[in-house]
């Protein structure tokens, strides 16, 4: 039986009980339907993970003791980091989960000159906050002992320009530059992938993005949906650079 994982935000010590947020009481008695004397695997993103035991389990609160501490590293040797036009409706929500189930080190929204979706504010606020709960969920379903960063949404110009991975690629049909054939054999571990809003960049931005040491990906023949391109890059880059 696979014993459940539950993120817990909080520095956690071997032989100590903690009392659990009500959002994580919830989750474990109302969503995973716990009971006290189960086995849990808990992790608080800051590397390994602990094995603990239920304690209690009500509607409103809940209890654990941590048993042990297991030291397992389960990130890419790839520090990857995606820069994606914000996309509208729930795309984005699938776009940050299927991320970071693939691994991704960080994340970072960006605005450019066909993106229709603008956040400031209490608005901002709560996506970040959406978003994090999504990666939260997806770090607990995939094993991930480390929380990809989220970052706040960022001018597409800006991002280009302070961008400091070793190997930068922007996605662009039509067009010829990065090969997976030599990837990661120039001794580079880490890379930024720029992918574009629906209607993807503009001739402009794309050539901005080159003046900063972006290589273009055409990433295929076919033209890729805003939500599946990041997806396939990513799998990629691990298949060919990664831990896969």
């Amino acid at each position: 039986m696979r014993i459940p994982r539950i993120f817990f935000d909080h520095t956690l010590n071997v032989g100590q009980d903690y009392s659990l947020l009500s959002d994580r009481a919830h989750y474990v008695s109302n969503v995973l339907r716990l009971s006290a004397g189960r086995p849990l695997i808990v992790f608080n993103g800051r590397g390994g993970e602990y094995e603990a035991t239920l304690l209690a389990a009500g509607k409103k609160e809940a209890a654990l003791r941590i048993d042990r501490f297991v030291d397992v590293d389960r990130e890419s040797p790839l520090r990857s980091r995606l820069a994606i036009g914000l996309a509208r409706g729930d795309r984005m929500d699938w776009i940050v989960q299927k991320a970071t189930e693939l691994g991704v080190t960080a994340i970072s929204p960006l605005y450019t000159e066909r993106t229709e979706v603008k956040l400031s504010g209490e608005r901002l606020a709560k996506k970040l906050g959406h978003w994090r709960q999504i990666i939260i969920g997806a770090c607990e379903q995939s094993q991930r002992n480390r929380l990809p960063t989220l970052h706040e949404p960022i001018e597409f110009s800006d991002f280009v320009s302070q961008c400091q991975a070793s190997r930068k690629l922007i996605l662009h049909p039509g067009t010829e530059g990065f090969s997976l054939d030599t990837a990661g054999q120039d001794g580079a571990n880490s890379a930024a992938v720029l992918v574009g809003p629906e209607g993807g960049f503009s001739d402009d931005e794309v050539e901005r993005a080159k003046v900063h040491e972006f290589l273009p990906w055409p990433l295929g023949p076919r033209i890729l949906r805003a939500e599946t391109a990041p997806i396939a890059a990513l799998a990629l880059l691990q298949h060919s650079w990664g831990d896969w």
